[in-house]
């Protein structure tokens, strides 16, 4: 298991990258947006050389607002010309993956519509990141893509598009956390997480471990069930870095605690 940031969109990369290795974490979550950090700002060549420095490792993030089912064409379409410059990146300072965010608001049209222009997005997205050797993935979203069900619209009929789950999303507007539901069917497809805090209900709140509701031995346990151990990210979001530490110690904590706790049958099946 890997832990990792989010770089702030408003500062520089390459400065976020080495307080991030500072702290001692082990990958960037590299999110490629505006003020500082849109991909025409930033230099990919100088990100790579960074990270093989440090030896820290990178997985690629986008804006969470670009309109993948605009009902204008030429919207929807700019929107995914947007995110090929993204992908280009990624290929570019080394990611192995880039997120997505579906988009979940089409005035004046229903469900079906919306989901639609987001596979016709995501498929043209996605033969880009074959050419650039980059792996697409979406992220569960409150209210829209946060259950099987909602996921599955999207995933069933791309089966090449990973999953990146949200622990923290996974909790809010929801009667409980469908971390687990997602797991067991989707758990195959997993491909990174982010971890926060948050205390239900709609306010997605990105509270450093231990502060909400979530049991972050549950989520541990959760993530191991299903065989990850892969790049987690820590979305604390707080000015005082004290508190990503904090909850960079709670996870590790956390994840050798519950590794120690498995019986030898379990370790066996996790490492088989």
């Amino acid at each position: 298991m890997l832990i990792g940031a989010m770089n702030h969109p408003a500062q520089d990369v390459v400065s976020e990258i080495r307080w991030m290795s500072e702290m001692g974490l082990e990958f960037i979550d590299l999110t490629l947006e505006p003020p500082a950090a849109a991909v025409w700002r930033v230099d990919p060549y100088q990100i790579r050389d960074e990270l093989q420095r440090l030896n820290m490792r990178v997985v690629g993030h986008t804006a969470y607002y670009l309109p993948l089912a605009n009902a204008f064409t030429t919207v929807r379409r700019a929107a995914v010309e947007e995110l090929k410059k993204c992908v280009d990146v990624f290929g570019k300072v080394g990611s192995k993956w880039m997120n997505i965010h579906p988009d979940r608001h089409t005035p004046m049209h229903d469900r079906a519509f919306y989901i639609q222009k987001n596979i016709e997005s995501l498929r043209e997205l996605m033969d880009h990141c074959g050419k650039c050797g980059v792996g697409l993935m979406i992220e569960n979203l409150p209210g829209d893509y946060n259950s099987v069900e909602q996921l599955g619209e999207l995933l069933d009929p791309l089966p090449d598009l990973g999953l990146h789950l949200d622990i923290g999303h996974a909790n809010l507007m929801v009667p409980h956390n469908t971390t687990g539901d997602i797991l067991r069917v989707y758990g195959d497809r997993l491909r990174h997480v982010h971890l926060h805090d948050n205390k239900g209900g709609h306010a997605d709140l990105h509270l450093p471990l231990g502060c909400g509701n979530i049991d972050i031995s549950w989520a541990v346990r959760t993530l191991k069930a299903a065989r990850f151990d892969g790049t987690i990210t820590l979305e604390v979001f707080t000015p005082d870095r004290h508190y990503l530490e904090y909850s960079r110690d709670v996870l590790r904590r956390t994840w050798e605690r519950e590794a120690a706790a498995r019986t030898p049958a379990e370790h066996e099946l996790q490492t088989a």
